[in-house]
Order: C-alpha cells, then structure tokens, then sequence
C-alpha cells in the first residue's frame, strides 16, 4: 500500500496545493497536523485539501484542537479525524494521537496533552497499526535545532508494545524528511513537502 505522508503545512496554501496534486497517485494520504498557525486560519487550508478524494487521516496537531479539525473537516468526505481511536482502510488499521505530548512551552494557544493524558489514548491502538502522532518518540526524529530531543516517551512506549507498520509523525521542524526505527516498526517525521512511503501490509 502506498501512502502520501505530510506535516506542519502551518497554513501554506502552496504546500497544500502539491499535496492536493499528487494524492491520486497513492493509496491512503496522511497528515500528521498542524495544519493552520496558533490556532488560525484552519478552515482556508483543509478547503483546500479537502479537494483529495483519495481516503485521507489527519490527526490535529497542537496549533488546531481536535474538535477544530473535526469541524473543519465536516465536509470532506474522504477525510478520517482520529485522535485516540482508529479507522480501517481497505483492511488496514490506522489509530492517531494529536496535540503536543509533552506539553509545549508555546503557552494558551497550543493545544497539549501531558505524557500521562496520552498514555490511555494510545493504550487502545491496535497492534500492526498505521500510528499517525503529530508528535514524535522520544529519542527518534524528535531533535530540535540545538539537537535536544523534544519527542513523548507515552508514544515511544506504545511503539515498543503495539509494533506499528508505519508510525507517521511531525511536530519538530528539525527533523523534518528524517526516518528511525524501532525495533521493526519506521518512524517518519514527514513535513511540509510531502513524503511517499509503501508499506506492506
């Protein structure tokens, strides 16, 4: 199966439209948040995406709430928001966690959740699953410019016990085209440009 994987298009239309372009030529599209900038200017943006027809996930990130994205999203019809819970895609799993984990230093606009709020959110993502996480693990493309490692234990945790086939995240710009692995299961920290990724399931 092939995928269309992006992150942080922080309101750039541009980005938007090449993701837009390419995403017949994929199976499944994936966009793991931080669609719009400190909580602005969603809806302009997922109008634009909402142009794929091709079955899309989205996870919010921490600059969109869940229920923003969801709202946003009311009239796409391709489009799956998950945040704690799962869809099935031609018989493949996808589970996805958003928000910032751990809480960001960003302040009221960022839209967070704490290593011990996302531990039950993640417990229930199925094992072999497609995980979409805005944020990244811990220790895997999760460095910042001054090289500090800014990614949540919760979701490494949850990869080292559920053994995703794809773990799609974004979050940290540093990082950005960077992949890891753990133990059997790849870490794609996708950004803005848009990465495509097969995987076999």
């Amino acid at each position: 199966m092939q995928f269309l994987l992006f992150s942080d298009v922080h309101g750039d239309r541009s980005a938007c439209q090449q993701i837009v372009d390419r995403a017949s030529e994929v199976d499944v599209v994936i966009g793991a948040g931080d669609f719009c900038t400190m909580r602005r200017g969603l809806q302009p943006i997922i109008d634009r995406l909402s142009a794929i027809e091709t079955p899309t996930v989205l996870v919010p990130g921490n600059a969109e709430s869940d229920d923003e994205l969801r709202e946003a999203c009311a009239d796409w019809p391709a489009a799956h928001v998950l945040h704690g819970d799962s869809v099935g895609i031609d018989g493949v799993p996808f589970f996805g966690i958003g928000g910032g984990i751990p809480v960001t230093p960003f302040g009221a606009w960022s839209w967070d959740l704490s290593e011990d709020e996302a531990a039950p959110l993640l417990a229930d993502c199925p094992t072999g699953a497609v995980l979409v996480s805005h944020s990244p693990p811990k220790n895997a493309v999760d460095q910042d410019s001054q090289g500090q490692h800014l990614g949540s234990t919760a979701v490494r945790r949850a990869i080292e016990k559920k053994q995703p086939s794809l773990v799609v995240c974004g979050h940290i710009h540093a990082s950005w085209g960077q992949s890891a692995d753990i133990g059997p299961t790849t870490v794609v920290n996708a950004g803005p440009d848009g990465v495509t990724w097969t995987v076999d399931v």
